[in-house]
């Protein structure tokens, strides 16, 4: 694979280096910021291993960059930035693996592999129609008939299991187990009332209803 390299320090970066290529990569190294955007919006690199403390850019300002620019190459923070909220912060910014330094060799190499079989962007769904409706993944944006849609954080993620589900009979358990992630029943009436709060959203005011109740069943989806 090829792979972009960000690390300031020149030795850490050849012993970094040294160990990827022996893994069999091509790696494209880089000193700062600025270049890592420049060489990594060329789309071309399997793998970004970018380091989080260097001159002018940092690596989060690198990665929200690129992220910004649609770029969307799979990301493994190699930092000595331990703590929770750092891991957390690099995650939140679009990274989607964080290694801590010191490292054992065969982790990163394993990192960088996994993160090398993920699927490329034009095999990911990234958008969700159904009729009118229309949700982007990568935006986390709705809107039905040309107009936009605002739901709370739950809502959208209803709203996103019905789609996936769309023409299916989706019952009160699967959304517990999938929207909420409880394996039980509470015992409320948690999903009617978001479901009520979805309805008045996405079909209030519209031609049809899409969220159609199935009596004794759960809910669907469809146009």
């Amino acid at each position: 694979m090829k792979l972009l390299l960000l690390e300031d320090d020149a030795e850490v970066r050849a012993h970094v280096s040294r160990l990827l290529r022996a893994g069999g990569h091509v790696v494209d190294e880089c000193a700062n910021g600025q270049d890592a955007i420049f060489l990594g919006t060329s789309g071309t690199y399997a793998v970004l291993v970018l380091d989080r403390m260097v001159p002018g850019i940092d690596g989060l300002g690198v990665l929200k960059a690129l992220r910004g620019a649609g770029i969307r190459t799979p990301a493994l923070f190699l930092t000595a930035m331990d703590s929770v909220d750092d891991r957390v912060q690099g995650l939140e910014i679009g990274a989607d693996d964080y290694l801590v330094k010191p490292f054992a060799s065969s982790k990163l190499l394993a990192r960088v592999a996994a993160l090398g079989r993920r699927p490329p962007m034009a095999d990911i769904v990234t958008r969700l129609t159904v009729g009118d409706l229309e949700v982007d993944l990568l935006k986390r944006t709705v809107r039905r008939a040309s107009v936009p849609i605002d739901l709370q954080q739950q809502e959208y993620k209803l709203l996103e299991y019905l789609m996936r589900h769309a023409g299916e009979v989706v019952t009160r358990t699967m959304l517990l187990e999938n929207v909420w992630s409880f394996h039980f029943d509470p015992g409320t009436n948690l999903i009617e009332s978001h479901i009520s709060r979805l309805r008045a959203k996405v079909d209030r005011g519209f031609d049809r209803d899409l969220i159609h109740t199935v009596r004794g069943a759960g809910y669907r989806l469809d146009a």
